[in-house]
């Protein structure tokens, strides 16, 4: 399958790429180490050329899985992981100081089973450290060789120009959907006048718009147990509006996940998307997204569907949200806290 590829920084990369994440964690019944590395294998097969992980992803677990997996075939991907948010003793760390960062790498690399990580995130802001010095800790990990280039995650766009001030920022990664428009306040434009690609994560809304969420009765683990908009009345809303976005997609000729994939595609040609999956013929139906064009009035159906406000419920509980730097919307409901 040839799939059409897009710019990040240095990297020319699928424009569908993979989010491991759910390998590890988050969502539904981990897959088996075996089922997970036949996955990502024929992932790479499929033509997806864009590996996501990150040192929190199953406490460490996620990164061990790539470099078991396909570690012996990096020539073939270019290999994305975070720090700054890590696991330690079982719980969850938010720490952006150099020590942290440099310490954080270290281990990845040794997880990875690798000496060099394409594209390094700082996973989220610590306001606690200006983002120069996290920044400046992701320059000297360049300068050893031990990185290819900088990415943010969840930043704003005043963030991004401090960050880009100080040294070339690659990629932004943002979460970015039909239902979640937050990156089109400010970070979109920032990108793209700053020639920095865009990566979406969760672009099927953490599965709404792929039709794998029609209640609340999650398994135990799973991080939509805890956020607002996927439970109660405020889930009942949302999936009225998914009902609608499913006809949008029988009337475009393609499956809910793809019309999602192909609506982000259309936003911009600096825009990547990474959906995460267990199954691999849902792999294979993201990457036939890639090749959807879609006509403006449908891209403007969508826009006006989940206009903001539409989606009911915030994003995170309060804990999670305020490490977010990303803008928010006026009228956007946030978890009191």
């Amino acid at each position: 399958m040839t799939i059409p590829k897009r710019q990040l920084g240095p990297f020319t990369v699928s424009a569908v790429g993979l989010g491991c994440m759910n390998l590890s964690h988050a969502y539904d019944v981990v897959p088996s180490v075996q089922d997970a590395a036949q996955l990502l294998d024929r992932s790479l097969d499929l033509g997806v050329t864009l590996l996501d992980t990150a040192a929190l992803y199953g406490m460490g677990d996620n990164e061990r899985l790539l470099g078991k997996a396909v570690g012996h075939r990096r020539n073939d991907f270019t290999l994305a992981s975070k720090c700054v948010l890590f696991g330690k003793d079982g719980k969850r760390v938010l720490d952006g100081s150099p020590a942290a960062i440099a310490d954080t790498l270290e281990a990845s690399l040794e997880r990875l089973q690798t000496d060099h990580i394409d594209l390094y995130y700082l996973h989220r802001l610590d306001r606690n450290v200006p983002i120069e010095d996290s920044v400046g800790a992701l320059v000297r990990a360049k300068e050893a060789g031990k990185i290819g280039a900088i990415g943010l995650s969840e930043m704003s766009a005043e963030t991004i120009r401090r960050a880009h001030a100080v040294h070339t920022i690659a990629a932004v990664q943002s979460e970015y959907s039909p239902m979640v428009r937050n990156p089109e306040i400010a970070v979109l434009d920032a990108c793209r006048e700053l020639g920095i690609g865009f990566v979406a994560f969760s672009p099927l809304a953490r599965g709404m718009l792929a039709g794998s969420v029609r209640g609340d009765d999650y398994v135990e683990g799973d991080i939509r147990a805890n956020m607002p908009r996927f439970s109660g009345d405020a889930l009942a809303h949302n999936l009225s509006l998914a009902d609608r976005f499913f006809a949008l997609a029988g009337e475009a000729g393609c499956t809910p996940g793809q019309l999602a994939l192909a609506w982000l595609l259309a936003k911009g040609d600096h825009i990547v998307a990474i959906p995460g999956t267990r199954r691999v013929e849902r792999v294979e139906e993201n990457l036939g997204a890639a090749k959807i064009a879609l006509s403006p009035d449908t891209v403007e159906q969508i826009d006006e569907l989940f206009v903001p406000g539409a989606v009911h419920g915030p994003r995170y509980l309060a804990g999670a949200q305020a490490q977010i730097d990303t803008e928010t919307f006026p009228d956007e409901e946030l978890a009191a806290g």
